[in-house]
């Protein structure tokens, strides 16, 4: 099931002032940046060692990580665990019961995702990600 953190995720009012701090000061590669329209986020995913950070900027209003932002305030929004199977793994949480947001994997910047409620996870929101490459 779970290989490894694949990344953290951290929600900010503005990436590029946060890519300031990330790459600029702690030397971090931005391995990829796009804005993800299903979504509605600008996206970044910098590496750090064999796990990464994602950045995440809300561009559209009302989406899940704007009221995050709004609710919350810019910091950690999720952690997400590097599985080798999304499709298999969501079938044996919903075998499970785990309460979850996506009932179907969909692509994200990370590759094929899903994330769990946080209900499910004592309050953390947890993606699951299937690399693409």
């Amino acid at each position: 099931m779970i290989k490894k953190v694949h990344h953290v995720g951290v929600v900010v009012r503005e990436i590029e002032q946060a890519m300031r701090f990330y790459r600029d000061t702690l030397g971090l590669h931005v391995h990829k940046l796009e804005t993800i329209e299903g979504q509605g986020v600008k996206a970044a995913l910098l590496e750090l060692g064999d796990s990464e950070i994602e950045l995440l900027e809300p561009v559209v209003p009302d989406t899940g990580v704007a009221r995050y932002l709004e609710r919350r305030g810019e910091g950690l929004h999720h952690i997400c665990f590097e599985v080798d199977s999304v499709d298999a793994d969501l079938a044996a949480l919903k075998e499970k019961e785990v309460e979850l947001i996506d009932q179907e994997p969909r692509i994200g910047l990370a590759g094929r995702i899903c994330f769990l409620h946080p209900n499910a996870m004592d309050g953390t929101l947890v993606e699951l990600c299937e690399p693409l490459t």
